[in-house]
């Protein structure tokens, strides 16, 4: 047996590999562009097949497919769509702008399973699979259905699920008081439970602010085909895909108000990108307020411990590392460069389209598994095992010579500010000095020394 077989595309004949689903024009893409490993992802093969099914069902709605071929496109695209073929998605990332090969590559896929499944009618991948549409518009709307569904699906569960197990490790320690620290420095007091709520709120905002996406991320520029106009296509068609396409998908999807818009631009794109960038250093802050305060376990801050979760040297016996809170800030590293990538590619808009398409589709779907995934195992490997060091942290508060804040009304800020630098310079603590230069009654020193007292405005 040969391993290769000709086709032949608009450009003459290819060699093919024999066993290969895809034609001439795929196979031609293989050779133009071997520039990475990099492969479209899962979510965004199943979007082009939902858009093909999707296609299908609409012009044989439109009495412009015939029912056989139709029926045909559609077992094909099933199989697509649960991810039978998607070995056979063989095209580098980089390559043409508006991502056609891709979109030829699921067309060619698509009409060789057509021709495997019935002998007896024909299914072109131009004219049927890919009636009334265009690379142009095909494809941003796969960003959008991919990007929708990761959104909804994974990354905003995944948050959701953090958030739960933030605001119950405030909960359980709202009265482990400890010192603040600001520029590093101490502080006034502050509860754990407060310190770790502002964490919880910063997750709560982010999952609004990706929520906030939703209506722009949603809207749909299938039906525009080549620059916006809908040549070649019924003036139903975009209305009639978004409306199969979200029963497809249980999400309510909109034809693009605009179609040059949605095709010349990828705006909803790039805001989406950088609602995952804010999320993104949202949890580095998070994370390095983790392995600060972890820091130790006796020679740092070690006002909580984090989960052991495997060895930390492999020199040093018994040390072990905050390693779930690292992954983490690298995860958001990354998240951070797929953001500036995206919005290099969004400005990339040249006229009447945008031609960096499949590096947007890429980073986009890659920074949003990443946090999900990253999210899922901080949340279980990390903050649900978080315990405080009630012992430490008091130990802090003592001996933190911010103490002397609270004096401050009662006896001046300057005369508060003597006893601070002096209790650091003979190694007392505020609560010492202030006893033996008998600053005020001892009953009055006590209340207003009380750390509890200092947790909230005066009343």
């Amino acid at each position: 047996m040969s391993e290769y077989r000709t086709e032949s595309d608009s450009m003459g004949q290819m060699q093919v590999p024999a066993e290969a689903m895809y034609g001439a024009s795929t196979a031609r893409a293989v050779e133009n562009f071997p520039v990475s490993t990099l492969r479209f992802p899962r979510e965004f093969i199943k979007a082009l097949g939902h858009i093909k099914q999707a296609a299908a069902s609409v012009n044989l709605g439109l009495g412009r497919l015939p029912k056989n071929r139709a029926e045909l496109i559609r077992k094909a695209t099933a199989e697509m769509i649960e991810g039978k073929w998607d070995d056979q998605f063989v095209l580098d990332i980089f390559q043409t702008g508006s991502g056609t090969s891709t979109n030829m590559n699921a067309n060619e896929v698509l009409a060789h399973r057509c021709a495997q499944l019935s002998s007896k009618v024909s299914v072109h991948p131009n004219d049927d699979i890919n009636m009334g549409q265009s690379s142009n518009d095909v494809i941003p709307t796969a960003i959008h259905l991919a990007a929708t569904d990761l959104l909804l699906a994974d990354l905003i569960p995944a948050l959701k699920q953090l958030h739960v197990e933030l605001v119950k490790k405030a909960k359980a320690n709202d009265t482990v008081i400890k010192i603040g620290r600001t520029h590093l420095m101490d502080a006034t007091p502050i509860t754990l439970g407060q310190e770790i709520s502002g964490w919880a709120r910063q997750v709560e905002l982010g999952i609004q602010r990706l929520e906030s996406c939703l209506p722009r991320i949603t809207e749909l520029a299938q039906g525009g085909t080549a620059v916006g106009t809908g040549l070649n296509t019924h003036a139903e068609f975009g209305a009639r895909i978004a409306m199969q396409l979200s029963r497809d998908y249980g999400i309510k999807f909109n034809e693009a108000s605009n179609h040059f818009e949605a095709q010349a631009a990828q705006d909803a794109a790039v805001e989406l990108s950088g609602q995952l960038k804010t999320v993104a250093v949202s949890l580095v802050k998070v994370a390095n307020d983790v392995r600060l305060l972890n820091a130790g376990p006796r020679c740092g801050l070690g006002e909580i411990t984090v989960p052991s979760v495997q060895p930390g040297s492999s020199i040093m016996p018994g040390k072990v590392n905050p390693v779930i809170a690292e992954s983490l800030a690298q995860v958001c590293a990354q998240v951070i460069g797929n953001d500036a990538a995206i919005s290099f590619a969004g400005a990339s808009g040249l006229l009447d389209l945008n031609v960096m398409l499949p590096v947007i589709a890429h980073n986009l779907l890659e920074s949003e598994r990443l946090l999900a995934s990253a999210s899922r195992m901080f949340a279980e490997k990390c903050i649900e095992g978080l315990t405080a060091n009630t012992e430490r942290c008091a130990e802090q508060i003592e001996w933190s010579m911010s103490m002397v804040t609270s004096l401050a009304p009662v006896i001046g800020y300057d005369r508060a500010s003597k006893i601070a630098k002096q209790a650091v310079a003979e190694g007392k603590t505020v609560r010492q000095l202030c006893e033996e230069q008998d600053v005020m009654p001892l009953a009055d020193l006590k209340r207003l020394l009380d750390p509890a007292t200092m947790l909230h405005p005066n009343r």
